[in-house]
Formats: C-alpha cells, structure tokens, sequence
C-alpha cells in the first residue's frame, strides 16, 4: 500500500536525481541522446509535464530501465491528484 499522505515523487525529480546527476549528464545532452527537445526534458523535470509513453520508451532505452518504471510514476502521481481532486484523500 502507497502512503496517501504526501503526494508520489514524480518521475522528473527522479529522472534528475537518479539519472542525470549522477551521470554528470545535462538536459541538453540528455535531449539530444533522446532526438526531441529540451523544452520536453526541463518541464518533465520541473514537475510541469508528464511522461508520456513515447519518452517513457525513449527513457528506458537510454538508462537501461522499462517503459513501465517511467509510466508507473507517472500514474502514482497522477492518481494522486486525480484523488484529492475528487476529495478522496484526507489531509
């Protein structure tokens, strides 16, 4: 069971802090290696955007990981807000 009382990591905190940093790689190089553009890259880092299932693939393929691992955290975090929205989740 997922805790309820804090809302799930999104995938762009892990993708910055499990990947890219200890990598020493930047977005720019990331965006790049991935063939789309760095807009995509920063607003999934910032939290403003999703992982779609096209960056999900292209994720997995470049740090070796699942199109499910990117997608299943971005469904915690989007069930999450789905649930507060609807008034499912005490505070």
């Amino acid at each position: 069971m997922k805790p309820t009382n804090r809302r799930p990591t999104h995938p762009g905190l892990i993708l910055l802090t499990e990947f890219i940093e200890p990598m020493k790689m930047t977005q720019v190089e990331l965006a790049e290696r991935l063939a789309i553009p760095i807009q995509r890259i920063n607003t999934i880092i910032r939290g403003k955007r999703g992982v779609s299932a096209e960056t999900a693939v292209l994720l997995s393929r470049e740090f070796g990981t699942t199109p499910e691992f990117w997608l299943n955290l971005q469904m915690a975090c989007d069930l999450y807000d789905a649930r507060a929205r609807l008034g499912e989740l005490r505070p």
